[in-house]
């Protein structure tokens, strides 16, 4: 089955809207898990997301190599939730997991890249979600600015990839792209 998109605004219920399609798969679950606990704030949000998710459910944590991990864990039978996309985006920009010394803009297409090539040969149930950081206020920094603006061109161009894409606003999904 192709793969699925699911935006949202923060607190938005897109990664619980992602969780009940995985619940009502029956498949087995694994939730890639893109954040990583560098304060004590993401430490705790990262254990209740996790005390959150069904018994049974595996979780593989990817910071940054998301296209060889839904390689990996992607398959017939199966149903793998990424949460989420914006998080490796963060990472990848913030040089999380790279060399030392590795070139940033390279390394973020090199990756993009690859996770949009393996979108659509994925096999399986592939439930995809991603902030939609672009309602907002401008940001008024730079980096701000470049982080709003590479979070919408990926998220563009993962709904170009996908089947199906859904917006998630107030707990309430609205059918953007393919059939509810």
């Amino acid at each position: 089955m192709p793969a699925h998109l699911i935006l949202g605004g923060a607190r938005s219920g897109k990664s619980r809207h992602a969780e009940n399609l995985a619940v009502a798969s029956g498949l087995p679950v694994t939730v890639i898990a893109t954040a990583e606990a560098l304060d004590d704030e993401m430490t705790a949000r990262i254990r209740r997301h996790r005390e959150d998710r069904p018994t049974g459910w595996r979780t593989v944590e990817t910071p940054v190599a998301l296209a060889a991990a839904l390689a990996r864990e992607a398959g017939d039978g199966r149903c793998v939730i990424v949460d989420c996309l914006t998080l490796w985006l963060s990472n990848l920009m913030a040089d999380a997991g790279n060399p030392a010394g590795a070139d940033l803009p390279a390394a973020l297409e090199t990756e993009r890249t690859a996770l949009l090539e393996i979108l659509p040969t994925l096999r399986g149930e592939v439930l995809l979600v991603a902030n939609e950081v672009g309602l907002g206020l401008v940001p008024d920094t730079p980096l701000g600015r470049d982080f709003r603006d590479e979070a919408g061109r990926l998220n563009q161009m993962t709904a170009a990839a996908c089947a199906r894409v859904t917006f998630v606003a107030a707990g309430l999904p609205l059918t953007l792209k393919g059939s509810a």
